[in-house]
Formats: structure tokens, C-alpha cells, sequence
């Protein structure tokens, strides 16, 4: 009975052991379909605040319009056959008392005998002064979102600009980093307003995508020469320019500032760099690096019985206590919830728990055109076939067939018809509808 997950109280008596999961993502969601295998009796619990995981490796195709957002999420609820899904913000971690207190309705608190955080990061706007009032980030679905509608507007209002300075601010781009997010971001923004002209049959302005980035090239996970690889098909065939060794001083609501006072104003400014730790992290009592959990080389937080860690929140040290801290991608979080779950269930039958080892099969980033480059096995690739590759993988880990179907059409749709260029406005009938805001205003320019 005991490995099924069910523990006896100091009465005597037999309950379910109770297993909390904070976080929804990747590591949470896996973590908890495996448990549910393990400990077929243990009551799972998984909170989150929001009720649906998030593809975030796709974010980029939803800003080009290459698929819908319905397709890069999958709802908790439906992909588990035990555990309780319960969308409710995390407020306090009580470590000792092993408790958990959540504010949903009202506030209430879980009991735990078992904790897994998995509660991710979230986008830090603070490297560089002013990203934070005036730069989009691309985080989540409704960055996503709001990023697309604000590429939309921008064309509309620059066919109706009559001022040609006016028109080349507002179809200029700006995406702060070149590494995967950024470069992916940047080529769907190209392909989609490459695509979209035809529409806009007024519009004469150039329409400009411009990558800034710190580093000698772009993507600096993959080999150098997939990275100049990269920014020639970005720049060749994409039209993107890239500007590489070059950083932002500052950003405003007319464009952004470069080392050595140079400047190029932009009606759109997209950060896809800076990562911060999740507030909730700060208030566990446990070692920390660089606002990461660290964890011991089995998953748990040393110091803190009952305690997990797993994902973009955890400092893991890959294949041992020597070695590196996994990258925080989802291609690890992907197999670091199976092997909490399996760790947990071993502390249930008393038996020692296994280190965290994996070697990563390949990196992979679409950079529009339907081309992407890799690294798999230690080849490197470009072109259309890791394309293929890059969609395959993402596809494989879509839960349920019939999403999988869907976004396998999706994708093949929008390869043969043009992207959808709808101004979605999220305003109630009576409420007051979305202005584009002065750029000469210290708000936000984004209608």
C-alpha cells in the first residue's frame, strides 16, 4: 500500500498522501501525469494561474499570424485523469507547517506532504532603462497577442500617415536579442508583413525588422556557423538587418539609444532578453542562484524536507553535483517532471533516489521562409528539412490527437494562403475602445 501512495499517521490510520505541483508548465503538467502512474492513490494537486499550459517555443508563429492561439495551449484539465487542477495564485510557502496558501475567490491553504515547484520565471524588463514602459515582451499568449495587433495597427496607420517621416517610424521594427526568441519573432514579423503588403495597396514606406543584439552572432546556443548562417538568411531572404556587438542604452517612446549615441527610432520595440525569478522563490527558505532554486542533483532542495524543484525556477545540476546548471529550456523541463515524479515515489518505498543527467538530442530554431537550423546529434543543419524537423518535434509533444490534427492543418493552411491581418480589439460592447497613443508621449505608443 505504501509505494501506491497512501502514508499512516501516527494513529494508525491510512490517508492519501498528498502532492502539491505549483506551476502549470512543462515540468509541472509532465510531472503530474507520471505521478498520477506511480502513486495511483496519492491526491495530486496542481495549482496554477492560469488553467492551460503554455507552448511558449510556438509564441513567435502566433505574432506572425502561422497559427491561431487556441493551438499553443492545451488545457490542464485535459490532459490528466486524477489530478485536481485548481487555477489560484500562490501568495506563501509555509516550508515547516507544510502549507500552502492560495488566493482564488477568497484565500484558503493546501496541506502538503510533498511539494513540486514549478512555477517558471517570468520576463525581467528591467536591463535597460525604459524597456520596461515602452518595449513589448514576448512571455505569454497575450504578449503574443497584443505584439500581432500591434504589427497590424502599425500598417494601418502608416497607410493613412501622410507624413513619410511618421510613415518609416511606424513600420519600423526593433527586437532587442539575438537569440532564439528574437530571431524566430524576427523572421515571423518579416514573413508576415512580407505577406500582408498586397493588402495595404497605399502603403509605400520600407518596412524595417531590425535585431539588436550584444553578441558577436546571433543564437550564441548554436555553433558559430549556424548562427552566420542564421543572419544570412535573415538578412538575404528575410530582409532583416542585424546589428550584432551592439547594445541598448535606452529606450523611449520614440525608438531606442546604442552604445556610442547612436540611434534608431522604431514604432515597435520587442524585448526577448531578461529573465527574472518568480516573486514566489524569493520567499522560500532554501538556497538560491542567481534567483534560481538550487537543487540537489535527485530534484529535491536540500535543507527542506518535502521540498522539489523542477524547470526555469530551479537551479539543477546536470549529472551530478559537479556539474552545470540545466538550461532553461523546455527540451529539459520535458524530462526533469518525470524524474521528480519517479523520485517521489521512491522516497514513498524508501528507496534512494536517482541524479538528474541528460545530454540535450539537438537545438533547433525556425527563422521564417520555412527554414530553420539545428544542431542534432552534433551535425549541423539549415534549410527546409530541420524545418520539418523543428515542427515534428513541437508536434509530438502537442497533447491529444485531435490537437495535434488541428495544428498539423493549421500549419499546412497557412503555408498556401495569406496570414490573417484581423485587428482583434478585446473591448467589451460599452467599454471604451483602444487608441494608438501619442509617440511623442511617455506612454506606451501601442494602441
Amino acid at each position: 500500500m505504501k509505494n501506491q501512495g497512501i502514508l499512516t499517521g501516527a494513529d494508525g490510520e491510512e490517508r492519501p498522501a498528498r502532492i502539491l505541483i505549483v506551476g502549470g508548465g512543462f515540468a509541472g503538467a509532465t510531472a503530474a501525469r507520471h505521478l498520477e502512474r506511480r502513486l495511483p492513490k496519492a491526491e495530486i494537486r496542481l495549482l496554477s494561474s492560469e488553467n492551460y499550459l503554455t507552448y511558449n517555443p510556438l509564441l513567435a508563429e502566433v505574432v506572425g499570424a502561422s497559427v491561431l492561439p487556441g493551438h499553443v495551449v492545451a488545457p490542464l484539465r485535459q490532459m490528466f485523469r486524477r489530478t485536481r487542477v485548481h487555477q489560484v495564485d500562490v501568495t506563501a510557502i509555509d516550508t515547516a507547517e507544510r502549507r500552502v496558501a492560495y488566493r482564488g475567490l477568497g484565500p484558503g491553504s493546501f496541506r502538503y506532504d510533498h511539494l513540486l515547484i514549478a512555477c517558471g520565471s517570468r520576463a525581467s524588463l528591467e536591463l535597460v532603462p525604459g524597456m520596461a514602459e515602452h518595449a513589448l515582451p514576448l512571455k505569454s499568449v497575450g504578449d503574443a497577442l497584443h505584439l500581432r495587433n500591434r504589427i497590424v495597427a502599425r500598417l494601418e496607420e502608416a497607410e493613412l500617415e501622410p507624413d513619410p517621416e511618421m510613415r518609416r517610424w511606424l513600420t519600423t521594427f526593433v527586437i532587442i536579442g539575438g537569440g532564439f526568441s528574437g530571431v524566430e519573432v524576427a523572421g515571423e514579423i518579416s514573413d508576415f508583413v512580407a505577406a500582408s503588403r498586397r493588402w495595404y495597396r497605399h502603403l509605400d514606406a520600407p518596412v524595417r525588422v531590425i535585431i539588436v543584439h550584444g553578441g558577436a552572432h546571433l543564437m550564441p546556443e548554436l555553433p558559430v556557423k549556424l548562427g552566420r548562417f542564421t543572419e544570412r538568411k535573415l538578412t538575404r531572404r528575410a530582409g532583416v538587418e542585424v546589428l550584432l556587438n551592439t547594445r541598448g542604452t535606452r529606450v523611449d517612446a520614440r525608438g531606442i539609444e546604442l552604445g556610442g549615441g547612436t540611434r534608431l527610432d522604431a514604432g515597435t520595440i520587442v524585448s526577448t532578453v531578461g529573465t527574472g525569478s518568480n516573486p514566489l522563490i524569493d520567499r522560500i527558505p532554501a538556497e538560491k542562484l542567481r534567483g534560481r532554486l538550487r537543487t540537489a542533483p535527485d530534484l529535491s532542495v536540500p535543507g527542506v524536507s518535502g521540498l522539489w524543484a523542477v524547470g526555469d525556477c530551479a537551479a539543477i545540476p546536470n549529472g551530478g553535483d559537479d556539474g552545470p546548471p540545466c538550461p532553461p529550456t523546455a527540451q529539459f523541463a520535458l524530462r526533469q517532471g518525470p524524474q521528480a515524479a519517479a523520485n517521489i515515489a521512491r522516497s514513498f518505498r524508501g528507496q534512494p533516489t536517482r541524479l538528474f543527467a541528460y545530454r540535450p538530442k539537438g537545438l533547433m530554431s525556425a527563422i521564417g521562409h520555412n527554414r530553420a537550423v539545428a544542431r542534432v546529434f552534433g551535425l549541423n543543419l539549415s534549410g527546409f528539412i530541420p524545418w520539418l524537423l523543428w515542427r515534428g518535434f513541437y508536434l509530438l509533444y502537442i497533447p491529444t490527437m485531435a490537437r495535434k490534427v488541428r495544428l498539423f492543418l493549421e500549419w499546412n493552411w497557412a503555408m498556401f494562403f495569406p496570414p490573417d491581418i484581423a485587428h482583434l480589439r478585446f473591448v467589451r460592447t460599452g467599454g471604451a475602445a483602444d487608441r494608438p497613443a501619442n509617440p511623442d508621449s511617455s506612454g506606451d505608443a501601442a494602441p
